[in-house]
């Protein structure tokens, strides 16, 4: 498999080189220079098989010939028996109150209870497997809104070769967010907490990759989902979903809590690929940028007010770049185009046959915090169930989603109890502790707070890089 850069100005590389190189050097996010496809065959055989299995089948094109099938199987084996259920993501149907055929994808009984636990638990492993053959090490630098973090420092700790540095918006996470950061205490993490926004943060790492000599000298290699391996390894739960509830050949939809869009990009591959979705469905809170550019076909920036749903409180979602490029048929110099006039003037109009091609394939919705709080307290009211608030914010979406056909499935991507203070607000019931989360409150934390400056996070990662 070959990689292209959405903008079209960086050397065409392979697996590897993508894995290690994060954002290319023409400031773009890596793709494939096409999509794998998968027979009705192969999906019909997807029923039957286990999590770990469908996770080789559907990635080995993209890994190749980086890393062999048997290679692959391996890491995925290891990295998906860390999980507390058997399904790896379990599928449970919502009330029928919500819609009939609709479902909940429980994407958050990986390490962290989180569903970057999915593709992050894997790329922990793919990086160090890649780094002992060359026999090399990196400086990993990332930008977390909450839940990236804690599963890629899970992921990372104590893994030969890698010094991680994960920054994160001060008092712009839950507490246990937060605490399932800064309390583990491996040598190689360091937790920065940053005056800002989490798109601040996001500009800093941005920033640092586009500084090529600052690059070139600490190794830095990115686990945020501008890598595309996060990406790919989030396609596997979709094939495993569909093929559950609607088989190899039915038609199904997605509704997706988003932020920086990977989850629901993801989704997007998937379908490239071969699996029949009929709509894809961006699920936005208040800070509904792209539901706003979904309606009127202009993306612009306005102010991130905090949510309770803070992974989605978000202006620049990086991976909707990736889509832009294929919408546009790969026209890396219009994309390179649209995204400086995007960052200089906070503003962008979609070309109409963009446009168009984002409609055919996606819908979406908004969210209030009067509706989620609401969302939150009903299930629980009629099923005695909780769930997160940026799952929250899905089902709402999704229950006004009434044109749908056929079944559609709600990807529920953190586990209630991360986020104890919202649930007990909405429902009067602190939501049942797994011992993991229970116990942080009883660990010292350790992290460094550092103001939203290039300079001053440049000088962190270098020392930190040279420890």
């Amino acid at each position: 498999m070959k990689y292209q850069s959405t903008r079209g100005e960086a050397p065409v590389l392979e697996f590897s080189e993508v894995l290690l190189a994060g954002l290319a050097i023409d400031g773009g996010l890596y793709v494939p220079t096409e999509f794998p496809k998968l027979k009705p065959a192969d999906l019909s055989a997807f029923s039957e098989m286990s999590y770990a299995e469908v996770a080789t089948k559907v990635l080995t094109p993209f890994v190749s010939p980086s890393i062999s099938s048997d290679e692959l199987g391996n890491m995925v084996e290891q990295s998906y028996s860390t999980f507390r259920h058997p399904d790896v993501v379990p599928v449970k149907q919502l009330p029928t109150e919500i819609g009939n055929d609709r479902y909940l994808a429980e994407l958050y009984w990986g390490p962290t209870f989180s569903f970057k636990d999915v593709a992050l638990q894997l790329l922990g492993r793919l990086f160090e497997h890649e780094l002992t053959r060359r026999d090399s090490g990196v400086t990993i630098v990332g930008a977390t809104s909450g839940d990236t973090g804690s599963a890629a420092i899970e992921a990372c700790k104590d893994r030969t070769g890698i010094e991680l540095i994960m920054l994160h918006p001060r008092g712009r996470v839950s507490e246990v967010q937060r605490r399932q950061m800064t309390t583990v205490t491996s040598p190689n993490i360091h937790n920065v907490a940053i005056d800002g926004t989490f798109d601040d943060c996001q500009d800093l790492v941005k920033a640092m990759f586009s500084d090529l000599q600052f690059r070139e000298r600490h190794n830095l290699a990115a686990v945020n989902s501008i890598n595309w391996a996060r990406v790919a390894a989030q396609t596997v739960y979709y094939f495993t979903t569909a093929t559950r509830i609607a088989g190899p050949s039915e038609q199904i939809s997605f509704c997706v809590p988003t932020g920086n869009f990977g989850n629901i990009l993801a989704g997007y591959i998937a379908s490239q690929m071969g699996l029949p979705i009929d709509r894809l469905i961006i699920a936005s809170n208040h800070n509904d940028i792209l539901t706003r550019t979904h309606l009127s076909g202009v993306m612009e920036i306005q102010d991130v007010e905090p949510s309770t749903s803070p992974a989605m409180d978000i202006q620049v979602s990086s991976n909707f770049e990736r889509l832009l490029f294929d919408l546009s048929g790969k026209d890396g110099s219009w994309v390179a185009a649209a995204m400086g006039d995007f960052r200089s003037t906070g503003s962008m109009k979609l070309p109409e046959s963009v446009a168009k091609h984002l409609r055919d394939r996606f819908d979406a919705g908004q969210a209030s915090e009067t509706e989620v709080e609401q969302e939150i307290s009903d299930l629980y009211e009629t099923q005695r169930e909780f769930l997160d608030p940026h799952t929250a914010v899905g089902v709402n979406v999704i229950r006004r989603m009434k044109s749908l056909n056929g079944p559609a499935v709600v990807m529920a991507t953190a586990h209630p109890a991360k986020f104890n203070t919202v649930v007990e607000s909405a429902t009067g019931v602190v939501p049942p502790q797994p011992d993991e989360i229970a116990g942080l409150k009883n660990r010292s934390e350790r992290c460094i707070d550092l103001p939203n400056e290039v300079s001053a996070v440049m000088d962190f990662v270098s020392t930190a890089s040279n420890q």
